[in-house]
């Protein structure tokens, strides 16, 4: 009898530790290109597994194999986060030294502890469902959201930072990390969403309503407002603005936004070119009744900022991080509560929209049901 496919992706990604332990006491794997073509065999002899362990009665959802080799890589991240703060050692060494130097910042170890968490208990919920039948679509979009906004900020920033003099060739693995999420993300996104059917009169009663009568929905609005306010202005002080409270605010309160790395310079100007246009539409959502795509858009963005914020926030406290850079100990409550204020905003905009969906669906026949499901 087969162990259900999930617990096989499960065990099958426990042999990362013991993978990289034996890598690196290869001393031939000590040079950027060996190791390079280490990591290539490496994730094609796990590619190989999955297709002779998977059973292939049915047809299988090509993002399955996505999924399934993306939770090995999150067993790699996550011992790697656990070498860098001192709980175990041997793994990561010959990898850090030939491969990606930029793994040992604190950005890179936060990341790591997302993925190795975070990711890796989404994707094995996902195998879950997915094998039985059951929908995983919004799970799927966490995922592409949260990957998109870590792809978007690690490469650029490696690139510009002061790891951009010493890239080597395994960093260019990245590249087919950066483009799955795209392509898992435009595969969801064509497919139906399955949610509750509500009674046409149950959506005409809440579309009728003014943004004044919904104070939730004011409340949130008013939150992605004071959002777009930040981004707006981190994004100026980044860009090196001469204005008084910019030059206040980077050396007094974030001194981490001026962290050689790179990370948060670009963590920033992403939020300035890419969320903030996307709070206005949210905030348009809010206000115009009818509009569906803020039942995934929502979910989308939510994972995106929850990513980048706890990175950044994690990153700015770490001993990792040098002390000149890092969160003051005076400054803490504001600038923790800002950046926790950044994240939450779009989280609650999105179980909002997931818990009374009604005022962004279109109207349904009298004559259905709430407990029925449609696709809308």
């Amino acid at each position: 009898m087969r162990p259900p496919v999930e617990v096989s992706v499960f065990l099958l990604s426990l042999l990362a530790p013991g993978v990289l332990y034996t890598l690196n006491n290869i001393p031939a794997l000590q040079e950027p290109l060996p190791v390079l073509g280490m990591g290539m065999v490496v994730l094609g002899s796990v590619l190989l597994l999955l297709l002779l362990t998977v059973p292939h009665k049915n047809k299988i959802d090509p993002l399955f194999y996505a999924f399934a080799e993306f939770s090995f890589t999150c067993m790699v991240g996550l011992t790697n986060a656990l070498e860098q703060d001192g709980f175990i050692s041997g793994f990561m060494g010959f990898y850090l030294k030939a491969g990606e130097p930029h793994l040992s910042s604190a950005y890179a170890v936060m990341m790591s502890y997302w993925e190795g968490v975070f990711h890796f208990v989404l994707f094995l919920t996902i195998i879950h469902r997915m094998f039985r039948g059951k929908s995983y679509r919004s799970l799927g979009l966490l995922w592409t959201g949260s990957s998109i906004a870590h792809q978007i900020v690690l490469i650029p920033g490696v690139v510009i930072g002061k790891y951009g003099s010493n890239i080597r060739p395994a960093f260019w693995r990245n590249v087919p990390f950066f483009l799955a999420p795209f392509w898992a993300a435009s595969l969801l996104f064509s497919r139906p969403r399955e949610m509750p059917v509500v009674t046409a009169d149950k959506i005409a009663e809440e579309q009728k309503k003014g943004l004044l009568s919904r104070p939730l929905d004011l409340l949130l609005s008013l939150l992605l407002v004071g959002a777009m306010a930040f981004s707006v202005f981190r994004g100026f002080v980044v860009l090196d603005c001469p204005l008084d409270a910019c030059f206040t605010y980077i050396y007094q309160y974030e001194p981490y936004l001026k962290d050689p790395v790179g990370f948060p310079r670009v963590m920033m100007l992403v939020h300035l070119f890419y969320a903030l246009p996307l709070l206005t539409v949210l905030i348009y959502g809010l206000r115009t009744p009818g509009c569906s795509w803020m039942l995934d858009w929502t979910i989308f963005f939510a994972a995106a900022m929850a990513q980048n914020q706890w990175c950044h926030i994690g990153a700015s406290l770490h001993s990792r991080t040098p002390f000149t850079y890092r969160v003051t100990a005076d400054k803490w409550w504001p600038v923790i509560t800002l950046n926790v204020l950044l994240a939450a905003a779009p989280a609650l905009l999105a179980l909002r929209c997931r818990t009374n969906p009604a005022y962004f669906m279109n109207p349904v026949p009298k004559g259905q049901t709430n407990d029925e499901k449609k696709k809308n």
